[in-house]
């Protein structure tokens, strides 16, 4: 029996060599990343005033502080926030211990002018008879006359200090002079209290207002006399239309927005005050651009929203000047141009250059 021939280690090195150069190839290319489905839009102008909201709030016409006219301490306070007051109800009392007695004393001053008068008209009269008849002379009858004058100012005097002292009385009662619901309350029950503090706040009765803080923007770009639809926020079934009927000539320096008042023609019952309200008005001017709140994203630190380059599929970001925007809608000043197509989901995980796939197109 024959046994197989080994062969040569050189020959055996040379058969192994084409395996080994396969083994130590480079590695076959990674595969293209898939590009990142984004949802688009196209920018389109729109012609006409664009349609604007927001959100106010429901008050009162007209708001009245009462306050007491004297000072002294405040010993009950009837009402409280949210109480519904009439025209003639006591609202709060002042401790009437020190008006009482001015009064008195005004009424006991009055009691002897009185009798002063009384006094001095009967010496009038007297030497009235004494002159005509010889008795006296015209010096005591002057001096009677003079004094019967004197009386009866002191009298006046007295009636006119007994009506205050009477009047300061009544101002120990805090009356409220219309209805109306009360909104604010100034002062507790032992406090001293100044006259003219406020004790409460008074909304009344009569008319009602839709508030709203409009940006400069919106207030310049608002039509004369426009017509304002309000509607109540958790339930828009409840409106009613009104027209602006305040604007506050400067702007809050905080927000930098303006205090407008719109008057409320026959509100319904459910608009009551201190609810939450949405108003629309649309707004005068030509053509503009309205694009989703979702597109919008920040580009060193301004406003920007990413553009699909339609030949490439890619992404690139512009910054864009925002003139208003709410919850839903940015309105855009510049930056865009009819028939670009901007990414309006997913833009925060997109990189310049990114390659995209339109959602809804063919890949």
């Amino acid at each position: 029996m024959r046994m197989p021939t080994a062969l040569p280690t050189g020959r055996r090195t040379l058969l192994l060599l084409p395996v080994l150069l396969a083994a130590c190839g480079d590695p076959a290319p990674p595969p293209a990343p898939e590009p990142r489905p984004v949802r688009v839009t196209t920018v389109e102008p729109r012609q006409g005033g664009e349609v604007v909201s927001l959100t106010g709030t429901i008050q009162a016409e007209t708001e009245a502080n009462l306050g007491f006219r004297i000072d002294g301490r405040m010993i009950e306070r009837l009402v409280n926030v949210g109480d519904r007051v009439q025209a003639g109800q006591v609202i709060a009392r002042l401790d009437p211990t020190n008006e009482e007695n001015n009064l008195r004393a005004a009424r006991a001053a009055l009691a002897a002018a009185e009798a002063q008068l009384a006094e001095a008209q009967n010496n009038y009269w007297r030497q009235s008879e004494l002159l005509r008849d010889g008795w006296t002379t015209r010096q005591r009858y002057d001096q009677a006359l003079q004094q019967r004058q004197t009386a009866r100012s002191a009298l006046d005097s007295a009636q006119a200090q007994a009506n205050i002292a009477e009047n300061r009385l009544g101002y120990t009662e805090l009356v409220a002079d219309a209805s109306g619901t009360v909104t604010a309350r100034g002062a507790e029950p032992g406090e001293v209290v100044a006259p003219g503090r406020m004790i409460v706040r008074i909304a009344r009765q009569g008319g009602l207002d839709a508030v709203f803080d409009v940006p400069p923007v919106v207030k310049d770009q608002a039509p004369s006399n426009a017509v304002i639809e309000v509607a109540l926020t958790l339930d828009p079934a409840v409106r009613a239309q009104g027209r602006v009927r305040e604007v506050s000539p400067s702007a809050d320096p905080v927000t930098g927005t303006f205090r407008v008042r719109v008057g409320l023609n026959d509100p319904p019952p459910a608009l009551r005050l201190g609810s939450t309200v949405t108003g629309r008005m649309q707004l005068d001017g030509g053509a503009n651009i309205a694009i989703p709140a979702s597109a919008l994203t920040r580009k060193d630190d301004q406003p920007a929203v990413w553009l699909v380059d339609p030949a490439t599929q890619t992404v690139a970001l512009r910054n864009i000047e925002v003139l208003r925007h709410d919850p839903a809608r940015v309105v855009v000043g510049s930056g865009l141009t009819q028939g670009e197509v901007i990414v309006t989901a997913g833009v925060q995980a997109l990189r310049p250059g990114q390659k995209v796939r339109l959602l809804g197109a063919a890949p």
